[in-house]
């Protein structure tokens, strides 16, 4: 028998659907959504719209923005010779906030895993050696995939991509805990990981 009626079913029911939302979750935030006056809420679902609507990709990085290119990109205070590769806009946000690394970025959008299915062709690999083949001189390419299998083999296979064109790649130091992810990672773990960041 359901508790509640079909409106607030259906409320919890999606909200239980967003990642890391569980039912009890979904049931607390679905009941303070209801007690909201009406024009929180409109702003509240107006807001996911339009960012629905005008989020896309940056055209060089490949990050979420709702203009052609990101801040970051469009900085010229940054140092656009020196290109961290992350698995997700996440992680370049974990990075941002330590607010000491000064290059730009590319976002993978995912990680090569035979297991799920997902190859090379399946992430934003593609783009990244147009990016490096591009007019621009690129010094360095710092891979700062996550710790995880998925990541190391995502990171050797960019690596051995990048060789032949005598840009230096290097990889993000174990301060990283394997398996962990940049996101939950405090800022200092990220900042030595950076500074201890070796050769590949």
């Amino acid at each position: 028998m359901d508790l509640y009626s079909g409106y607030i079913n259906k409320l919890i029911e999606e909200l239980a659907a967003l990642p890391g939302i569980g039912s009890k979750s979904a049931q607390r935030l679905a009941f303070h959504l209801i007690s909201l006056p009406e024009g929180k809420v409109s702003r509240l679902a107006n807001a996911m719209v339009s960012a629905k609507q005008n989020v896309r990709y940056c055209r060089e990085c490949f990050t979420l923005t709702d203009s052609d290119i990101c801040p970051i990109c469009a900085d010229t205070r940054r140092d656009h010779g020196t290109i961290m590769v992350v698995e997700n806009a996440r992680d370049l946000a974990a990075y941002e906030k330590t607010g000491k690394y000064k290059g730009v970025y590319h976002v993978l959008h995912g990680a090569i895993s035979p297991m799920l299915g997902i190859g090379p062709h399946d992430i934003k690999l593609k783009e990244l050696m147009e990016r490096l083949s591009g007019t621009q001189e690129i010094a360095e390419v710092i891979i700062a995939t996550n710790s995880s299998l998925e990541g190391e083999t995502t990171a050797m296979y960019i690596s051995k991509l990048i060789k032949p064109t005598k840009i230096r790649v290097t990889r993000i130091a174990s301060g990283v805990p394997v398996g962990g992810d940049l996101e939950y990672i405090d800022e200092v773990t990220l900042l030595r990981a950076l500074e201890g960041r070796v050769e590949l």
